[in-house]
């Protein structure tokens, strides 16, 4: 077999094997190549997959590549699989999201200044969702938490990195539930945290949210 043909197919399994995006330096590791090769090897089958207009298509997600399902057949695939785990996001974080993701690194009163609300609850179930996460400290009297998303956020909304979001002409104006994928589900009810995450880990002034019930260690 022609080895280009062949470094293609092994790419192709590979990805295919995977449940996660899997980066660039890994495959091309994996296939004993170099990056710039593999890379052209990808390129080819993105394109490939796009022509064929079939059931899934090859996307660079999060730093890396991954197969998806093609958005036409989403409400489809939807209705059949209704049981796949969702997650859940009110309207308010889902707006919380929005500005976070725009705006980050962003502290949770500059949150609460643009959106006229407080944020804790929202903030709280983000990071509870591994959606958003504590990226450090702002350099200024209190030295208070700065808030980013995480690769989690990249792979529920299929995109390869931040800078692949729409520009928004104000950030008021977001519509980001028009850009939320399959895996996202809308709803007008308040968010609850994730019976699984440790609250303990939340950053100090989110365990002020009504969200957050931290029991003492027996």
């Amino acid at each position: 077999m022609e080895d280009r043909k062949y470094m293609r197919g092994l790419l192709e399994a590979l990805l295919f094997l995977s449940s996660a995006p899997i980066k660039l330096s890994a495959l091309a590791k994996s296939c004993g190549i170099e990056k710039t090769e593999a890379r052209e090897l990808l390129d080819e089958l993105i394109l490939d997959y796009e022509e064929k207009e079939g059931g899934f298509t090859l996307r660079e997600i999060a730093g890396g590549y991954q197969f998806i399902t093609s958005q036409v057949y989403s409400e489809a695939l939807a209705h059949i699989f209704k049981d796949k785990k969702r997650e859940t996001l009110s309207r308010g974080t889902l707006d919380t999201l929005a500005i976070l993701a725009y705006k980050q690194p962003i502290t949770l009163s500059e949150l609460d200044e643009i959106r006229g609300v407080s944020s804790r609850a929202m903030v709280a179930s983000l990071m509870s969702k591994k959606l958003v996460k504590a990226v450090g400290q702002k350099e200024v009297p209190g030295r208070p938490t700065l808030y980013g998303t995480t690769n989690e956020f990249l792979i529920h909304f299929g995109l390869s990195k931040l800078s692949d979001l729409p520009t928004p002409v104000e950030v008021k104006e977001l519509k980001f539930d028009e850009f939320s994928s399959d895996s996202i589900q809308i709803t007008d009810e308040q968010d609850d945290i994730d019976p699984d995450f440790d609250k303990r880990l939340l950053p100090e002034e989110l365990q002020e949210s009504p969200l957050v019930e931290i029991e003492d260690p027996k």
